[in-house]
């Protein structure tokens, strides 16, 4: 959701890439459902694995979900700024169907809220600084 949304509301002024340690091999249906509901598109976005940007240059590494957090990042990354914003899972929560739809979509807004701070960051200021701001937006 988070490359999505980052795609959509920054357009080129960001390069987003998602990806992780276990990747599912495919998009969830409720993450596909959610992206629907709020108009954001997800042509050529798939589950990706880490690895596929062990070369990449990265500035900043951002983990959403929990158990995401636990995981070491990638080695390659090491100097990129890294920092987590906590937020559940949605494919995890239970409930029926429309219950499921609906928790992803208030994590999604969430996450949009985020990514608006994001965007709206001045990128150019200390490194120390840029941390910070970046971690106040993961409380919001």
């Amino acid at each position: 959701m988070a490359e999505a949304i980052l795609r959509h509301l920054a357009g080129d002024r960001f390069e987003a890439l998602s990806a992780g340690s276990h990747p599912a091999g495919f998009i969830h249906p409720i993450t596909v459902e959610t992206m629907q509901r709020m108009d954001i598109p997800m042509e050529g976005q798939t589950s990706k694995s880490w690895d596929e940007y062990a070369q990449t240059p990265i500035d900043a590494v951002i983990t959403l979900c929990d158990d995401a957090a636990r995981e070491a990042c990638p080695v390659s990354h090491s100097d990129a700024i890294s920092v987590h914003w906590s937020l559940p899972d949605p494919v995890s929560h239970l409930g029926n169907e429309e219950e499921r739809l609906e928790f992803a979509l208030r994590v999604a807004e969430r996450l949009r809220t985020k990514i608006e701070g994001l965007i709206d960051l001045d990128w150019f200021v200390d490194r120390a600084e840029l941390v910070k701001r970046l971690e106040f937006l993961g409380e919001i």
